[in-house]
Formats: C-alpha cells, structure tokens, sequence
C-alpha cells in the first residue's frame, strides 16, 4: 500500500519482515455457498505459491483446452503468498482432463473439484481469510500489542491498496496516460480497461477517504452521509445524526459511505458533496472520463473492520495476525496502520496482482 495516505496513528517504533517465505501470507478464499454438483461448469478449488491468478488461470487453460473467456474466477489473490481460490471452467459437450496435471510443477495443488451450473463472477465470495507472520520483530512491542488491541476495536481506514495500482504505482500511471493522451479512445482488451478504470477510480475513492482521515471523520457519521451497514452492501442516507446512529457508528455497526465514482443518484446532501469538490479539485477531468466511460456510482465503506481478528506472539520471535476480510478490501490497509514492515520475500516478476 502507498505510504502516501495519511495514517490514523502515529507510526509505531516497532518492526518486521513480512514474507521471509511466501507461506508467511496466507490467503483462503472462502467461496460462501456450495457448487450444486451438476452443470457444465467444473469449480476448481485450487492453492498456488509463487503464482498471481493470472499465471494460475493460464495453467487452467493450458491443461483443459478452454479459452479464457470461459474460466471464471472471484478475486486476484497475491502472487508472493500461499493461497487457495476458485476457478470455474466451462466444460459443456467436453471431456474433463485429469486436473492433477495442474500439479505437475509443484506450484499448485488441487484442493477440491465439483460442478455448477453458473461461471464463478468477480467478487461474489464471502471473504477472504488471512494468516500473516511477521518475523524479526524489533522495538516496543508492548506498544504493538496496544496497537493491535486498538485495530481489532477500531478498525482502519479502507484504502484500496498497491495491488488496485500496480507495484510503484504503474497501472495507475498507465491509466493516466491513457485518460489524458488517448481520451480512453485506444482499444484495449475488456480485462486492461476493467484494470486501469479501476485503478483511476480507487485513486478518487482514496483522495476522498484521506481527507476524511485528515479531518478525523473516517469512522464517524455525518449529517448528509451515506450510511453502509457492516458486512453487506446495504445502505442508506443519514439526513441527521441522533444518539442511535452515533451508537452503531461507535459499535461498527455502520460506517461512512464515500463514492466509488461514476453516474448515477447521488445519496450524499450537499455539504459532503462540497467537500469532496474540493478534495477532487485536481481529479475533475478523472471524474468526467469515468463518467463517460459508463461506470455506475457506487459506494464504499471507509473504515474496514477485520472479522475474527486475533494475534499470537510466538516463541520463534514472530507475530502471527489472523483475519477475514469482505472481497474488495486490502490486508495491506491493515498492516499499513500496525507497524512499519519490510518484505523479505520477493519471487519473479511483479509481487502483486
């Protein structure tokens, strides 16, 4: 995640190593509901190491014979990790191959497999299940367990992380450069367009979110918010604020709604809808490009409250953080407000998706 957004609290003198071994990220994707057992989609349930999903979807299609377009997948996982995911293949009127063969490398497993009637579609999983181990820890760490006592009760901001921008950035400069030298006119395949609008628009939710954090109001309800529900997608619109809605926001049962940019029925009043003018002021032509470019508004939560957070300092010297997170949120917006890390593992070409 770029160290460039404002922090919550003040970094902490405390250290580690995060992935000295990929096993040290661990990602498991839980799917939420179970394949039917018949259909003319087969449902992978795969663990890579050392693969992003793009490498892995490619060894699918290479053993079964079946173009791209027709293997469906829910999320991108990291590629210097441990993690399992879904992978649907449409196999209508085909022989299945032998799926072990996906195993041959050593680099993936077959975990399970099973039929469905629908293509897996992107982000209906119900969550994404993390265990992390930080190595070489140095500094105070009776401040670090504070630290974490104060995220399982709190939460932190939902930044989208680096993998939404590319490592140092590079998706997000080559989304730029296609808004403002091609006009989004250059033809790219529907996968690079998703991409890079996707980039431009999680840089607008995250100028808008570190204002927010800025001004202290990340978690807190304001009059003429957009009000979303924790762990679902429901919302609505606080015209006021009352004792009830400052109890559910203290409790996590809500939290602010900020834009995900495009057109639509803006919920937010006036007040909230000026200061994101203001916070947007040098991102107009951004906001119009992702306008044109047939996006619907959406919104997103701005605080992120990790689901069965625990931790374990054990005798090896490492801290192991365990926690779910919904489909859309980062594990990296997580660490980014636990301590200061460095990575020790890094395996070939980019180290995130």
């Amino acid at each position: 995640m770029s160290n460039n957004w404002p922090r919550v609290s003040p970094v902490l003198p405390a250290r580690g190593v995060l992935r000295s071994v990929p096993e040290d990220f661990v990602v498991r994707e839980q799917l939420g509901f179970e394949p039917e057992g018949e259909g003319e989609h087969v449902f992978l349930h795969l663990q890579k190491r050392g693969l992003n999903t793009q490498d892995l979807l490619q060894r699918v299609s290479g053993v079964s014979g079946i173009h791209l377009r027709d293997i469906g997948y829910s999320g991108l996982k990291d590629r210097n990790a441990v993690t399992s995911q879904w992978v649907s293949v449409r196999m209508a009127g085909r022989e299945e191959p032998d799926w072990q063969r996906l195993a041959s490398q050593g680099d993936i497993d077959v975990l399970a497999c099973a039929r469905h009637t629908r293509k897996l579609k992107r982000g209906v999983h119900r969550s994404n299940h993390f265990e992390l181990r930080l190595r070489k820890l140095e500094g105070d760490l009776a401040a670090l367990e504070q630290r974490l006592q104060l995220l399982r009760q709190h939460g932190v901001p939902n930044y989208f992380g680096e993998q939404r921008f590319g490592r140092g950035g590079s998706t997000l400069v080559q989304a730029r450069q296609w808004q403002q030298r091609d006009g989004g006119g250059r033809k790219l395949s529907h996968n690079q367009r998703s991409l890079l609008l996707s980039a431009l628009r999680g840089q607008l939710f995250n100028t808008v979110l570190a204002q927010r954090v800025r001004e202290g109001t990340w978690d807190r309800i304001l009059a003429g918010d957009v009000c979303m529900l924790q762990g679902s997608r429901s919302l609505f619109s606080c015209t006021s604020v009352d004792a009830d809605i400052e109890a559910r926001a203290a409790s996590g049962d809500i939290h602010p709604g900020l834009p995900l940019w495009g057109r639509g029925r803006v919920l937010q009043a006036e007040p909230q809808l000026a200061q994101q003018a203001m916070a947007l002021a040098e991102e107009t032509s951004v906001c119009r490009f992702l306008e044109s470019a047939g996006l619907a508004l959406a919104y997103r939560s701005a605080r992120l409250l990790p689901d069965d957070f625990n931790w374990q300092f054990c005798d090896d010297g490492s801290l192991l953080i365990s926690f779910s997170l919904a489909p859309g949120s980062y594990a990296t917006a997580v660490l980014a407000e636990l301590i200061e890390h460095r990575e020790g593992y890094q395996a070939r070409g980019n180290g995130s998706e």
